[in-house]
C-alpha cells in the first residue's frame, strides 16, 4: 500500500532536544510545542516503510498539491496545524476534499476535541462525567462565589500549552491573575475548571466499535515532581522538569488499580471515545474526584508518539506495556484505519446495489 505520511516538522531551532528553561511568557514562546521533531518523523517513517511504500508530506501550504499529485492509498495523519481553533481539522478536511482515506478522527471530532469547552459540553450531553467549568474573558464574568482550588486553562491549546504550574489557583487573587494571564497571553477566553483532588491517569485506546481496545493504563505520580510543584501535569512537568537526560519517574504503567476502578476508568473512556466520534486511536486524560470516581479531563485524538522510552510519551508507553513495539503500534493504527475504510466502502457498495 502507498501511504502518504503527513506531519508538521518542528525546526531544529525549536527542537524538543533543547527544552525551554521556563514556562511561556507569550503565545509565540510555545507555538510549536505540538509539532513533531525529526526523530519522531523518522521513527514513524521507518515503521510505515517496514511494510508499505511511504511518501513524506509536510503539512504546509503546498500539501494540497503534493497529495493531489501523489494520490496515496491512505494518509497517515499526525498533522497538528498552527493557526486557529480549526488547525487540527484543516488537513483532514483536505483529505476529504481529495477523497483520500486517512487514519484517525474526522475534522469535526478534531475540532471539538481541541476546544475544551465544546468537548465538555458534548460529554455532558452524553452523560459522561467531566469537571464543572466556566468560561470567561475577564474575571468579572466569573461567579463571585466559587469553591477552591480551581484550574485555569486556555481552552484551545494542547500539549499543556498555557497550563503552567500556576494554573492551579487557591483563592480569588490567584484566579484573577491567571485568568488575565491566559487571556492576554493566548488571546482567547480562559476555561476555569473544578479541580479534582484524586489520582490522575492517561488512557490509550486503539480500534473502533467492538474492536476498540483499551491499552494498559498509565498513572501520573505527582509525588515525583520537584519540591513545591503543584500536583498537576503542567507545562513545566512535561517540557521543563522532564528531560531525556534526566527523565522524571512520573509514570507507572500498568497502573496499580483495583479491578472495579480499572473497569470504571475503561468504561468512562470508551464512552467518551464514542461520544466524541473518535476513530482508530485516542489518548484520554482522566482524574478521580473526591469520591474516587473517574472523570474525563480531555481527549487527544492526535496523541503524542515520541519514539524513545526516555521521552516519556504515554501512548507508546502504554503500547509497550501491551506488548507492542513502536513499529507495531504505528502499523496497528494503519491496519485499524484500513479495516474501517474497507467496511465503510462495503456499506457504500451495498447501498448502491440496493438502489
Amino acid at each position: 500500500m502507498h501511504i502518504a505520511f503527513v506531519f508538521n516538522l518542528r525546526e531544529e531551532s525549536v527542537s524538543a532536544d533543547e527544552p525551554p528553561a521556563e514556562p511561556p511568557g507569550h503565545c509565540s514562546d510555545d507555538i510549536y510545542a505540538e509539532w513533531d521533531d525529526i526523530h519522531t518523523i523518522k521513527a514513524v517513517e521507518a515503521a510505515l516503510a517496514s511494510r508499505h511504500q511511504v511518501s513524506l508530506v509536510n503539512a504546509d501550504l503546498d500539501a494540497f498539491e503534493k497529495l493531489r499529485k501523489i494520490k496515496p492509498d491512505l494518509v497517515f495523519n499526525i498533522a497538528e496545524g498552527l493557526h486557529g481553533a480549526s488547525r487540527e481539522a484543516q488537513m483532514p478536511a483536505i483529505y476529504e476534499m481529495l477523497q483520500l482515506g486517512y487514519t484517525g478522527s474526522d475534522p469535526v471530532t478534531l475540532g471539538i476535541c481541541l476546544d475544551k469547552r465544546r468537548t465538555k459540553e458534548t460529554l455532558a450531553q452524553h452523560r459522561v462525567p467531566s469537571p464543572r467549568f466556566w468560561v470567561a474573558n475577564s474575571p468579572a464574568e466569573l461567579p463571585k462565589r466559587l469553591s477552591y482550588p480551581l484550574m485555569v486553562k486556555p481552552p484551545l491549546e494542547g500539549s499543556s500549552k498555557g497550563v503552567t504550574d500556576k494554573a492551579l489557583v487557591r483563592n480569588r487573587k490567584e484566579l484573577v491573575q491567571q485568568v488575565e494571564w491566559v487571556v492576554s497571553t493566548y488571546q482567547q477566553n480562559a476555561l476555569v475548571e473544578e479541580f479534582l483532588p484524586g489520582r490522575e491517569f492517561t488512557v490509550a485506546l486503539l480500534g473502533n466499535g467492538d474492536n476498540l481496545r483499551v491499552l494498559p493504563i498509565v498513572e501520573i505520580d505527582f509525588g515525583t515532581l520537584p519540591q513545591g510543584g503543584n500536583p498537576i501535569y503542567s507545562y513545566e512537568a512535561k517540557w521543563v522538569w522532564d528531560t531525556e537526560a534526566e527523565p522524571l519517574q512520573i509514570f507507572s504503567c500498568p497502573a496499580r488499580l483495583e479491578p472495579l476502578l480499572q473497569r470504571q476508568i475503561e468504561e468512562v473512556c470508551r464512552n467518551a471515545f464514542v461520544a466524541l466520534g473518535c476513530r482508530d486511536w485516542c489518548r484520554i486524560d482522566v482524574r478521580l474526584d473526591a469520591a474516587g470516581h473517574p472523570q474525563i479531563i480531555e481527549l487527544n485524538p492526535l496523541p503524542g508518539i515520541l519514539p524513545r522510552p526516555e521521552q516519556n510519551s504515554c501512548f507508546p508507553k502504554a503500547a509497550r506495556a501491551a506488548g507492542l513495539s513502536y513499529d507495531q503500534l504505528i502499523l496497528s493504527v494503519v491496519d485499524t484505519a484500513y479495516a474501517r475504510l474497507q467496511l465503510s466502502q462495503g456499506d457504500v457498495n451495498e447501498n448502491r446495489r440496493l438502489l
